[in-house]
């Protein structure tokens, strides 16, 4: 899995986009992409891409999209901080398997 992350410049028009952050998983990317209200308050897209082979042999994607607003952030992070470590201790080969993965990417 490899990741790019790209912050905003002020001399860029991202509109209301401020930061993203593209992480390529196989046949899935993940967008965390960090917005702007009209009112300045930041909230977070997650949006899931995932290509498909159709039957004809070209190529689409799948797009399934999570907003997250900033009076969630906490409870959010709690939540798949408490999942994450609930998968860890039954299931550590994931993690083993992901680190080595992960060293063909650097």
């Amino acid at each position: 899995m490899s990741s790019d992350f790209s912050p905003r410049r002020d001399h860029e028009e991202y509109g209301e986009q401020i930061c993203t952050k593209v992480v390529r998983a196989g046949k899935r990317t993940y967008f965390f992409d960090v917005k702007a209200t009209r009112g300045d308050d930041y909230f977070l897209t997650i949006t899931e891409s995932r290509k498909r082979t159709n039957a004809d042999g070209t190529a689409s994607f799948t797009r399934h999209q999570m907003y997250l607003y900033k009076e969630d952030f906490g409870k959010f992070m709690e939540g798949l901080s408490e999942m994450i470590e609930f998968i860890k201790e039954h299931k550590p080969e994931y993690f083993e398997q992901q680190a080595h993965s992960n060293e063909g990417d650097e």
